[in-house]
């Protein structure tokens, strides 16, 4: 059942996680591991962002969303809900039920957060991103920021251990330069980079769990 899912999951959220071995196998090929980047100048931007999971009909989904078209280097892609830390938050959970809401319009009230994955910096754009993974115990109704989501996209929890969605291709990045990286191909959509390292480690975790067939 969902429930006995969540208590299996929260526990070994609350253990040592996969961490980086589990993310860099879905790394673009310049990506440096956090261990390796220079602490001398080492000022990122805090960042956090949601991996929400509720049961449906009978399977576990989670969302991701594409993001609109903006001058950025992050513009049109594949992404979870969330965001960078602002000087309101409380802390970087904070953050990520508060950007959940303002981009997709689920209230914290409805989400319990269970955990958090292995922080993931993502070199373009000098953020530092904490994931964290929250329980809804129901399908949530989504209302879309348009000026920052394009789409939101469920997908079913167990899909994204598929060996068939998992591929490789140079991909031509913001700066105009072409990079080699896996990538998952979700829904006809490429989701690859900091993303694609988060969902490697969650399938890390949830590989660990049993899952009975219904929910």
């Amino acid at each position: 059942m969902f429930r006995s899912f969540v208590t299996q999951l929260e526990s070994l959220l609350n253990k040592e996680l996969p961490g980086e071995s589990a993310q860099f196998s879905m790394a673009p090929v310049n990506r440096m591991r956090l261990q390796d980047i220079s602490k001398d100048n080492y000022k990122p931007k805090q960042s956090a962002v949601l991996i929400l999971l509720f049961p449906e009909a009978n399977s576990i989904k989670t969302i991701l969303i594409q993001r609109g078209k903006y001058e950025g280097v992050h513009s049109g892609q594949i992404a979870f809900p969330g965001g960078q830390y602002e000087e309101g938050d409380l802390d970087l959970k904070q953050t990520a039920l508060r950007e959940t809401f303002e981009e997709i319009g689920i209230s914290s009230e409805n989400i319990s957060v269970v955990g958090c994955l292995t922080d993931v910096y993502i070199t373009p754009s000098n953020f530092l991103v904490k994931p964290y993974v929250g329980i809804m115990n129901q399908k949530p109704n989504f209302i879309l920021d348009s000026n920052e989501v394009a789409l939101v996209i469920p997908v079913d929890l167990l899909r994204l251990n598929s060996k068939d969605i998992r591929k490789e291709k140079s991909i031509l990045q913001s700066g105009g330069f072409k990079i080699k990286t896996p990538y998952y191909e979700i829904e006809g959509l490429t989701v690859w980079g900091a993303t694609a390292m988060m969902i490697s480690e969650l399938n890390a975790v949830v590989a660990q769990i049993k899952i009975t067939s219904s929910y």
